[in-house]
Formats: C-alpha cells, structure tokens, sequence
C-alpha cells in the first residue's frame, strides 16, 4: 500500500481480488457454507459495515484520530472567549440601569469585547439589534425609492430625502451608542451624546417633511409654515444641549436628570406633530376632511410615539419584578421596538401624503428649495456637532491616563 493511504480503494461489485486495489482483496476471507465447499467469491450484494483484516483495526484508529484533528482546528481557530458579564453590585453607578440587577458588561471593555457582546445575551443585546435591524430595513426602502425617483433633479422629492436619510441615521447611532458604551464612562457619555444629537436630527427630518407634505390646507403659507423649519432647527438645538447636559446630573440627581431629557425630547415631538394634530382635529370636526391612509397611518404613528414615551418614562415591566426582565423584554428594548414600528408607520404616511397631495401642494404651496431641505439639515448637522463637542471636551481633558493598563478580573463597586 503506499505511503499515507489508510483504506483501500473499492473498484466496484464484482467477484475476485481484483476488484480491490494494493493487494486488499486477500484480506477479505469468507466462512464456507459447508465442509466440502471451498470459501465463497467476496460479491458485495448485501451491506458490509467494516471489514477488518491484518492492520485494519489500527488503520481505523489511525484515521479517526485523524479526522477529530481536522474538526478540531477550525474550532479551535475560531473560538473566542466571550466577554464576562457582571451584576449590578459590580460595576460603577454610571453604567447602573433602574431595576437591572445581572447582565453588565465590563465597564473598561474593549471595542472587540463590545462588538462580541452583541452576539452574547446580556442586558444590551436586544438593544443593539432592535436597532440594527431596522437601520437595514430603512435602507432598503430608502434604496427602492432611489430607483423609482429622481432625488437628483426633481425637487419636491428633497424633503422625502432628508426624511429617509435621518430615519437610517438615527437607528445605527443607536446601535453604535449601546454597543460601544461600556468602553468607559467618558465614552458612554459621549456615545449617547452622539444618539442624542441623531435623535435631534430625526426631529428635524420629521419637521422638513410634515412641513412640505402634511402641512394642512389651511396653515399653507401661513406665519407657521414659513418659519416651522427654522424654528425646528432650534429646537434639535434645544434637544442636543439640554440632553446632553442632563448626562452630567444622572448620579447625583437621576429624577431631574430624566425628567430633562424626556423634557427635551418631548418639545420637538409637539412642535413636529402640530400640523399633523390640527389635520386630525378638522377631520374629527366633519371640515371636508375624508378618511385616507395617509391619515391612518399616522394615527398608528401617534400611538406608537404615545407608547414608546410611556416606556421611555415609566420603566415598565422591570421596575415591577427587577432582575426577572434583565436580558429579554425590559422597557428600553420594548422603547426601541415601539419607536420603530411608529417611525414606520409615519414613513408610510409621509409618502402618502407626498403622492396623493403633490399636485395640490406644488400649485399652491410652492417647490421645496435645497436651501430649505438639504441646506437647513447640513447647517444643523454642523451646529449639533458643535454642542455634542463642547460637551465632550471635558470628558476628554479629564479622562484618566491610565486607560491602557490591563483590565481587572473584577468591578469593583463604586
């Protein structure tokens, strides 16, 4: 047999040695059926499992250990140790959740402890991908409309444009906020910072659009609908500096710190669904205002927004049983779900109304400019940023210099 070949090499059913090849056939001997009959011809027309002759017992051992070598490297290869997870007893207050004892990542992780802490169940899991997954499905529909409208040289599709662009921002600037929080607590700060502000942006997408599409007949040209962009960019202003700010209250005084944020969360809420509460207000009246999807949806839109600020503020189910909600169904991941799911349903309607009401709006409402969509979110892009660093300057200057020294086995409690 040659070198390195364990088995022998089967030519087919047949009779003979021959049908073996090296020399294997002798091997293979067969009882006689009776004292005067010679050994029968080895036919194979019934199942043979394992033929053992002189070696073939440590041939078979041979290649067995051979074959568990060949699934143990790639294992071995890709095997990586998953980050260790810790109770809340264990880790620095500003990483605490309200009424989320176990599943806390290591407040000094790595960005590739992070990144693999999305694929272990722990209390930001769910968090990452409700996020994750709707950023793609944005994107998908954001690139269907791409194919059936010209976003480069009709006009009217601009502020569709901003809309679609924040509503695929603000979802992945989530993800990236709880996925990479727990680097330290200056980068927790300013991760959130970063969600805040694409937060801000989205606001001011929703006010771009209603402003152009859903704007009701009545308010057209009106003092309001002539300045309701500016005033939107002020209030994403308003949003990003008072959210921020409500960071640096969170230990010492969390039931302000929250009720800043959801504060500064809310007013843009208000100001944006304004036109789309005086629409509802005249249908509900009987003013000549039909029912139509576009108005269903965003009734469901409302709904929605109502629910995911219920959840936001009042931290339920975990605050009834803490520690039973830790890794699946506490209020952030439910926040997350609903929010997408209402974002949905006004994207829905945003394009309803675009379509049904574009000949309408373009005779009597005017042709959005690209300084009154594109132009007004790139400047409060760069205004935002600005906020977002002048509250992370700080954090930064007086970051400890010691984050390169190695990680210890365990939090201690701070």
């Amino acid at each position: 047999m040659p070198e390195g070949r364990v088995f022998p090499v089967w030519r087919g059913i047949g009779v003979g040695a021959g049908v073996w090849s090296q020399g294997w056939g002798r091997c293979l001997q067969w009882d006689p059926d009776g004292p005067e009959q010679g050994p029968r011809i080895p036919v194979f027309d019934y199942p043979v499992w394992v033929v053992l002759c002189q070696g073939g017992r440590a041939r078979l051992r041979e290649v067995c250990q051979r074959g568990r070598g060949a699934i143990r490297l790639p294992t071995d290869m890709l095997s990586i140790k998953l980050p260790q997870l810790f109770d809340i007893h264990q880790v620095p207050k500003v990483f605490r959740e309200d009424s989320i004892i176990s599943g806390y990542r290591h407040p000094r992780s790595s960005a590739l402890d992070c990144v693999l802490s999305s694929f272990q169940l722990n209390n930001e899991t769910v968090n990452i991908w409700t996020h994750f997954l709707p950023t793609w499905y944005f994107l998908w529909r954001f690139c269907a409309l791409c194919s059936t409208m010209n976003f480069l040289t009709d006009s009217y599709t601009w502020p569709l444009l901003v809309y679609m662009l924040l509503i695929c921002v603000y979802p992945f600037t989530s993800c990236c906020a709880h996925t990479f929080s727990t680097m330290s607590p200056e980068s927790r700060h300013i991760c959130y910072f970063f969600d805040y502000g694409a937060l801000s942006l989205y606001s001011l997408g929703c006010a771009i659009s209603y402003g152009y599409y859903v704007m009701p007949d009545c308010l057209l040209n009106s003092w309001l609908h002539q300045h309701f962009v500016p005033i939107a960019i002020g209030n994403t202003l308003f949003c990003t500096g008072l959210s921020c700010y409500s960071r640096f209250l969170e230990l010492q005084f969390p039931q302000r710190s929250k009720a800043l944020r959801t504060g500064a969360f809310v007013l843009p809420f208000i100001f944006d669904t304004v036109p789309l509460f005086y629409r509802i207000l005249l249908c509900c009246g009987g003013s000549g205002c039909s029912p139509s999807d576009a108005l269903s949806s965003h009734c469901y839109h409302l709904l929605f927004a109502f629910l995911t600020c219920f959840l936001f503020t009042a931290h339920l189910p975990e605050r009834l049983a803490p520690g039973r909600f830790d890794y699946i169904g506490h209020s952030h991941q439910l926040f997350h779900v609903s929010a997408v799911v209402g974002t949905h349903f006004q994207m829905e309607g945003v394009m309803a109304d675009m379509t049904s009401r574009r000949a309408w709006l373009l005779a009597h409402g005017g042709t959005p400019s690209f300084l009154g969509t594109i132009g007004m979110l790139v400047a409060s892009l760069v205004l935002n940023l600005g906020i977002i660093g002048i509250f992370s300057t700080p954090l930064l200057w007086n970051s400890p210099h010691g984050a390169g020294q190695p990680r210890t086995p365990k939090c201690k409690e701070q």
